[in-house]
């Protein structure tokens, strides 16, 4: 019950300060941009409302999105970037096999930040 009377205080509160209009002014703000780019109008604003809904939903941003994001900001893909974003003081307390493990984990989660930063990337977004 708490739960659903948080969500409508959020809600009356977006309502409260104008934040559906500013939603659409940026919308067709990113649409009216990605058109002077080149890009798809349709894809600026598919994202842009995917970020709404996120925000909304209380969704935290991925933080090792972030690290990735920054790392292929500064310096393009590089060699060694599994070493870099390794959490070293946690990798030094773990056994062989548990070190395996990590690394396939971590090397899946890198792979996908990728994919999604190139997808980004490509529709204009960042």
């Amino acid at each position: 019950m708490d739960d659903l009377k948080h969500m409508a205080r959020a809600a009356k509160s977006r309502l409260k300060s104008n934040y559906w209009a500013d939603c659409k002014e940026n919308i067709e703000k990113n649409a009216n941009e990605a058109k002077i780019k080149g890009l798809s109008e349709i894809k600026a604003k598919s994202s842009f409302k995917n970020r709404v809904k996120s925000e909304i939903k209380g969704e935290k941003q991925d933080e090792f999105y972030q690290k990735v994001k920054e790392l292929l900001d500064a310096e393009g893909e590089v060699s060694d970037a599994l070493g870099r974003l390794t959490d070293k003081e946690y990798y030094t307390s773990l056994s062989y096999e548990e070190k395996q493990r990590y690394n396939l984990e971590l090397s899946s989660k890198y792979l996908n930040a990728l994919r999604r930063y190139r997808k980004e990337k490509e529709d204009g977004i960042i």
